[in-house]
């Protein structure tokens, strides 16, 4: 399938969505967002594709916002239609493992990107940062709810607050990203721990990403019942089987799905 604003493509089971405007450090606009959904929807659909991986083209940026030169125009009706924030939540609560690789700088709406994602890794030289309140808007793809339950309240409130830019290490240290690499090995980290993903049960993984994100909107008792449930499942499933018999035998698993 032919994009205009991403490049996509898919081996060992991994599909590479490459956000592709390095002329406007891969900003977003309205077509680049549709192209994102339309590239997830597709590689929901295939058997080849067990994880997704979003980067962005050249050295530069990973996603450095939204197009400044659509938001000019952006009405009340453009707020409550919220087709970033919409996008996001359905990274968010996709059925398959999704890697965000930072490989610059992640700004405003790149940040909410790599946010919705399950792993964010970034090269050293990367840069976050949520300056939308410059513009006299909020991070309203989802920054302020994300930001806040990865990071805690009091960080979130001065990162939103501030709009300042900040380091790799520092969101490190704060919790937004799960590793720093040089900017040589991202990719190559990326692969390896989606490679990891990827050679465990593919049911497992599912509904572990499930039980997490849902369990942590709620209560203990609650999420420890959805953990319950989701448990009682898989072990009626054949790749608990599979699981359990490789384990004995010595041998890698060969998971089907079932």
């Amino acid at each position: 399938m032919g994009y205009e604003t991403i490049l996509t493509d898919v081996a060992d089971r991994l599909g590479t969505i490459t956000i592709n405007r390095p002329e406007v450090r891969n900003a977003l606009s309205r077509t680049v967002l549709r192209e994102i959904r339309a590239a997830l929807e597709d590689f929901a659909d295939r058997d080849d594709v067990g994880a997704v991986v979003f980067t962005g083209a050249g050295d530069k940026a990973f996603i450095a916002g939204a197009d400044i030169t659509q938001l000019v125009d952006y009405t009340f009706l453009d707020g409550l239609v919220a087709d970033m924030q919409r996008l996001y939540d359905y990274i968010e609560d996709y059925p398959k493992p999704t890697l965000a690789a930072i490989n610059g700088f992640a700004l405003g709406g790149g940040n909410e990107l790599a946010m919705a994602c399950d792993i964010r890794v970034a090269a050293e030289g990367a840069r976050f940062g949520l300056p939308e309140a410059t513009l006299g808007v909020l991070p309203g793809a989802g920054g302020t709810q994300r930001l806040t339950r990865l990071v805690g309240k009091g960080r979130a409130v001065e990162l939103i607050l501030t709009g300042r830019l900040f380091g790799a290490d520092e969101a490190l240290r704060i919790g937004l990203v799960t590793e720093v690499v040089p900017a040589a090995d991202l990719l190559a980290t990326v692969r390896d721990t989606a490679e990891q993903i990827l050679a465990k049960g593919p049911l497992a993984v599912r509904l572990g990403k499930l039980v997490i994100k849902n369990g942590a909107e709620t209560d203990l008792r609650t999420g420890l019942l959805l953990e319950r449930l989701a448990q009682s499942l898989l072990y009626s499933t054949e790749d608990k089987r599979e699981g359990a018999r490789a384990f004995i035998d010595k041998r890698p698993a060969e998971f089907t799905g079932r």
